[in-house]
Formats: structure tokens, sequence, C-alpha cells
């Protein structure tokens, strides 16, 4: 069972990363972002070490990943 402390649910990783939650979905639908689900109730949740590796991507190319278009 791995350490729930470790992972953030949706909201809280949106707030972490300061982006909406349908951002988060839409990284997760194009493969930008890992999500892990919770055993006991299938909720979203994301790593907090992946999220640190996204922000710093994001980071060194000075903008957000882009978005599929709609």
């Amino acid at each position: 069972m791995p350490n729930l402390d470790e992972y953030l649910h949706i909201t809280e990783a949106a707030k972490y990363v300061g982006v909406c939650i349908n951002t988060l979905r839409n990284w997760e639908a194009t493969g930008k972002l890992r999500v892990h689900r919770n055993p006991m109730n299938g909720y979203r949740l994301y790593k907090v070490s992946d999220l640190d590796s996204l922000l710093r991507q994001v980071q060194q190319s000075g903008t957000k990943p882009k978005r599929k278009p709609r």
C-alpha cells in the first residue's frame, strides 16, 4: 500500500501547481501528468514528486504545458 501522505487530491494538487482542476485533467488525458487512484474510492491522486517535476519543466521552458485544442 503506498504512503498516501505523498499524494494530493485533485483540488490540493491544482492549488499546489497554480492551475484549475480541469487543467490537471487535461494534462492527465494528454499524458503530461501521471494520475494515481485511491485504492478505496478511485479518486484521483497526484504524487507530489510528479507535480514538482512538472513545475521544474515549466520553469525551465518558461511556459505552461501546451493544451490540446478543443
